[in-house]
């Protein structure tokens, strides 16, 4: 069979499960069975294919019938300016959360040496990202879940910067190592009854510890902010990422336990996204 028939018929499989965009979705499997980028394929469309790649590609689009996300399927993520492994351990990085490393690399000039710390590290693409673009910060990410902190070790080895970070498996109360410039979260914010309502992509396949804030939402981010009060030197900054319709209670959180606010920052669709403040 060839490229394109193969391509047609994932498409129509995929658009019967109601896939926005099963075509693209159909490319970009193939494109990662065979190798080969987008464009290899419109210009080899005739291309016989190899059965085992065929049998391949065909158990990847029946995943994603399923509704399994993209990037757990080709097992990468771009973000920022990177790619990333990513998995069923971790969340997908998303765009929005783009603002907080571009609002923290806006912080601090090319050659400022200072210390961070990510609180729920995740996949480790906050944290890398921004030591990517600032070659004397020392990193440090934690994570409660071990096999999120096995992703984002690799990550940092892929992005040749084992040298300049460090993980830990920890709860973020029990983490007492070291002072910091630079404190920065994506906490899980989503309230628990509200989890249900999220996308079937999201609420199906995402890991629940990634999300789930408890029953108001603020459960974790009160826990980042307690503990950054300790961890924190003083003047040093802390940027957390927030759910749309929380910023009055983030802030008013933030400056019972001592922080001014800077400002609090939208993100594409025009919602309140991230909130940046210093240890007074």
């Amino acid at each position: 069979m060839n490229i394109q028939t193969l391509l047609n018929q994932a498409s129509k499989i995929l658009e019967n499960s109601s896939s926005v965009s099963s075509k693209l979705d159909s490319e970009i499997l193939l494109s990662e069975v065979i190798k080969k980028n987008r464009q290899y394929l419109l210009l080899n469309s005739n291309e016989e294919l190899k059965k085992e790649n065929i049998k391949s590609f065909n158990y990847l689009v029946k995943r994603r019938k399923k509704g399994e996300p993209i990037a757990y399927l080709i097992n990468k993520k771009e973000f920022w300016k990177q790619n990333f492994y990513i998995n069923q351990n971790v969340l997908i990085p998303r765009p929005d959360t783009e603002i907080l490393v571009e609002e923290t690399l806006k912080l601090f000039n090319v050659n400022s040496k200072l210390n961070m710390l990510d609180i729920g590290t995740g996949s480790g693409c906050i944290l890398i990202s921004i030591l990517k673009e600032r070659r004397n910060f020392f990193g440090t990410g934690i994570d409660i879940s071990k096999k999120a902190i096995n992703v984002a070790r690799f990550n940092a080895k892929m992005h040749q910067l084992s040298n300049r970070v460090k993980f830990y498996n920890s709860d973020v109360d029990n983490f007492n190592i070291g002072k910091y410039d630079l404190i920065v979260s994506n906490p899980p914010y989503i309230e628990v009854l509200n989890l249900k309502y999220l996308e079937n992509d999201v609420v199906n396949f995402e890991p629940k510890l990634a999300l789930n804030g408890g029953i108001d939402g603020f459960s974790k981010i009160r826990k980042v902010i307690d503990k950054a009060t300790v961890l924190i030197k003083k003047n040093g900054k802390l940027v957390l990422e927030i759910g749309f319709n929380q910023k009055n209670k983030v802030q008013e959180i933030l400056r019972k336990k001592g922080f001014y606010i800077n400002k609090t920052l939208k993100d594409y669709g025009g919602k309140d996204r991230c909130v940046i403040s210093t240890k007074i």
